[in-house]
């Protein structure tokens, strides 16, 4: 398939959304293939602003390599379909994990990878998610029990092979977001969470569709990371856990029932602050 360049304005949330996430391909020790989300972030630090790529902890355990899709950028623009990926040998231990080893989150500084590309002729399109977007206390509390989300990724791997676009997805809340879900700093959506959407961003997002171009949103914050998606094992038991790679197989005797477990993003942020405070200069 060939791949054909295409011109978009990334003049909106929604489309600057697009650029946002990346997908991971990975080759288990088993040689099975996987697929799966991560996203880039940027963090405002004492020492100047960080770019980061986020995923899940166990998206990359057990991985014997892995590759990071991205866009190419002509003239500070993306050139839709031109596709430029970076593999990474011995996968695992080029990323930072969360100093919690209960957290399943895991980051890597972009600036390496930059370089990579610009080293064989080539930039790197993306945008990231401002941490700012993140909410404290005070905005947490001033959400409702029930919200809209938007979330972005590769469910079961499928995306827009020509013209690498991920796939949108929405839903709503379906805990408290200002509650700590069975006493963690992570939220429960009613969304169709695949295997795939694994280290899918998670955004609040409700636009303003009085505008004819939605040059800002009407609320949009940053809540969190897709982790783990509750399976129906048996009748009347509920059992939630990760959100595998997309690896094109099934889940024999499980049901998924929709509802999937966010991390909150302040866990994103503690994870950048931890990195910056052991390795920044």
């Amino acid at each position: 398939m060939t791949p054909v360049s295409g011109v978009m304005e990334t003049n909106t949330i929604s489309k600057k959304l697009l650029f946002n996430t990346i997908r991971v391909d990975t080759v288990l020790e088993d040689e099975s293939e996987g697929s799966g989300t991560a996203f880039v972030i940027s963090h405002a630090h004492k020492r100047g602003t960080h770019n980061f790529i986020v995923t899940n902890r166990h998206l990359i355990e057990n991985v014997r390599s892995g590759g990071l899709v991205f866009t190419q950028k002509r003239q500070g623009k993306p050139a839709l379909g031109q596709r430029f990926q970076i593999n990474i040998e011995d996968f695992p231990h080029a990323w930072f994990p969360h100093p919690d080893p209960d957290v399943d989150l895991a980051i890597i500084p972009i600036r390496p990878l930059e370089q990579a590309a610009r080293d064989q002729g080539v930039e790197l399109y993306y945008h990231g998610i401002d941490s700012r977007l993140a909410p404290d206390a005070s905005v947490l509390h001033a959400l409702d029990a029930l919200e809209e989300i938007l979330f972005v990724g590769y469910p079961s791997g499928v995306w827009d092979q020509v013209n690498l676009m991920p796939i949108m997805r929405r839903g709503t809340t379906a805990t408290p977001m200002a509650l700590d879900f069975e006493g963690r700093p992570e939220f429960l959506i009613d969304a169709a969470v695949y295997p795939g959407s694994s280290g899918s961003p998670v955004f609040v997002y409700q636009p303003d569709l009085t505008r004819r171009i939605q040059s800002v949103g009407r609320k949009f914050i940053f809540a969190g990371v897709i982790a783990a998606v509750f399976f129906r094992e048996e009748e009347n038991q509920l059992v939630p856990a990760p959100v595998p790679a997309n690896h094109g197989g099934t889940f024999i005797g499980s049901e998924m029932i929709d509802l999937g477990l966010v991390i909150k993003a302040q866990a994103v942020i503690d994870a950048i602050e931890a990195y910056l405070g052991r390795w920044a200069e």
